[in-house]
């Protein structure tokens, strides 16, 4: 028997939607009838664009918004704009980014970049929607961690920092969201064939890295997003404060 995922009348942020695994989840949710808000941090006239895109093809219920995440005042403001919206069911916490560098090379800037994206914007958005869901009685919170949340490599330290963070606000916030029957956790992806991991990751270091995975090779981005989807559904009633890895058995290794 087929089950088929509902999200009609619910509204979902995914931030960091634009592209990537944040792509791919805003599709599948877009199947499953959710009405989508997604935020990118391409210029404006690009985002512009995007809403023009899917007006034209007669999409009424996903809106793009502009969304730069490196600045508390631009949260600030965006987080206002959300105050306009009825009610939001689902948030997506992915946008993130990254810098490899040594311990002793890391330099400052760079750390907080990766904290102030990766971790400071989902707790702040996190924060603001607690007090929203917990009005509603309802809400579904899923945080992109990372395969380097619970494992690491070399040049790996600010990212991993950042990343075990928002493990660590999985688990605290679900405590706290839980008799709200609002439920939250993280989904942390390994090796994924994402636009970006294909342009800048070598051949040779590509086919290194797929080797030490047991399923041998790269997750697609749907694998993750379907996931994601189950935890954002009502067919979700029970788990929370969970970091599910996606990893075709990495950690194992």
């Amino acid at each position: 028997m087929a089950i088929n995922i509902d999200l009609k009348n619910k509204t979902a942020l995914i931030t960091g939607g634009t592209m990537g695994i944040g792509s791919a989840i805003a599709k599948q949710f877009h199947l499953a009838g959710a009405n989508l808000i997604l935020t990118g941090v391409e210029s404006q006239e690009s985002i512009d664009k995007l809403n023009d895109e899917v007006r034209n093809k007669g999409i009424d219920n996903i809106k793009y918004l502009r969304a730069d995440f490196t600045d508390d005042k631009f949260i600030a403001r965006f987080l206002k704009v959300l105050d306009d919206i009825d009610k939001i069911d689902i948030c997506v916490n992915n946008a993130g980014t990254n810098r490899n560098n040594l311990i002793d090379e890391i330099i400052t800037e760079d750390y907080d970049l990766l904290m102030q994206i990766n971790l400071r914007a989902p707790f702040l958005i996190t924060r603001y929607l607690s007090s929203r869901m917990k009005k509603n009685g309802y809400g579904r919170i899923i945080n992109i961690a990372s395969i380097w949340s619970v494992k690491s490599r070399p040049g790996r330290t600010a990212y991993t920092i950042t990343k075990s963070g928002i493990v660590g606000l999985t688990k605290t916030s679900s405590i706290e969201l839980a008799p709200y029957n609002v439920l939250v956790n993280a989904v942390s992806p390994g090796f994924t064939m994402t636009e970006l991991t294909m342009k800048t990751l070598p051949e040779k270091e590509f086919n290194e890295l797929k080797s030490i995975v047991p399923i041998k090779r790269f997750a697609k981005p749907e694998e993750i997003a379907k996931t994601v989807l189950f935890l954002a559904s009502d067919l979700n009633t029970y788990i929370t404060g969970q970091n599910v890895i996606i990893d075709g058995g990495f950690a194992n290794v």
